[in-house]
């Protein structure tokens, strides 16, 4: 199939709302991933998940701009917008991007991101795949209480291990330093902090980034050392996510500080 085909087709099954015609598009031992919630289905989770997220949601979705192709990967960026034939109870739209890896007609990856903010706004708790996650949660096992010890417990990890200054740390790793399971761990996150699993380290590694920036030694320090040194893998991605936990960035929050310093100073 020709990869504009393939688009073409799949923007079509999730127009007639076909939870079995979308998941063709997916090789059976493919898998569905949602970035921002940092979950994902299989082929056979993701057609039952998508019965209930049809039955609650009833949005149709757009291409914009171009499609981007390579041999073996697809990429571009769409919005979700409410139907126009009244039925819609959910009047905003918002916008998001998937990556595709695909292997001969099928696709062994689904990768989706899409903007949480504009996802809230539409009244959407996370986007489309947090209705999914509240499926994929159901049957668990994991009660309030059980939830409540693991919140406590991998928040006593991360602070006495500080297990977030590890750049490749995983959630199958997490999970094991916790004593929980995978899915457990990622309702915790997901449901319990209302966090992605990279939010949740990020939030722990920006909060170490200030510390250093405040010391002594840390007003001197490079900021990409700081960077690396609290866990993240490039300058970028640390001043995305201190910009949006501090509402600052690296070198403002540093500024500020140093002024601070020579005010205290002074005033000796």
């Amino acid at each position: 199939m020709h990869r504009a085909e393939f688009v073409n087709s799949y923007f079509d099954a999730w127009n007639h709302r076909d939870p079995e015609e979308v998941a063709a598009h997916l090789a059976r031992n493919g898998r569905y991933c949602d970035i921002p919630q940092n979950v994902e289905w299989t082929h056979d989770e993701l057609i039952a998940n998508l019965e209930r997220f049809f039955a609650a949601f009833q949005h149709r979705y757009e291409l914009t701009g171009r499609v981007l192709t390579s041999r073996n990967a697809i990429a571009y960026q769409y919005r979700m917008i409410p139907r126009d034939d009244g039925n819609s109870t959910h009047d905003e739209t918002y916008h998001g991007a998937e990556f595709i890896t695909l292997r001969d007609d099928a696709a062994l990856m689904i990768t989706d991101y899409y903007d949480v903010a504009e996802a809230r706004q539409a009244r959407l708790p996370s986007g489309p795949a947090a209705q999914l996650a509240q499926c994929k949660y159901a049957k668990s096992g994991l009660d309030d209480q059980r939830l409540l010890e693991y919140k406590n417990r991998l928040d006593d990890v991360m602070r006495s291990e500080k297990l977030f200054l590890q750049p490749g740390l995983t959630l199958p790793s997490l999970a094991e330093a916790v004593g929980c399971s995978v899915n457990h761990l990622s309702q915790v996150i997901n449901s319990g902090f209302n966090m992605s699993f990279f939010d949740y380290l990020n939030k722990y590694r920006v909060h170490c980034a200030t510390e250093l920036m405040t010391g002594v030694d840390g007003l001197s320090q490079a900021i990409l050392n700081i960077a690396y040194t609290v866990g993240f893998n490039s300058i970028s991605a640390f001043y995305s996510a201190f910009k949006k936990h501090v509402g600052q960035t690296p070198a403002q929050y540093r500024c500020e500080q140093l002024k601070q310093t020579s005010l205290a100073s002074q005033g000796k």
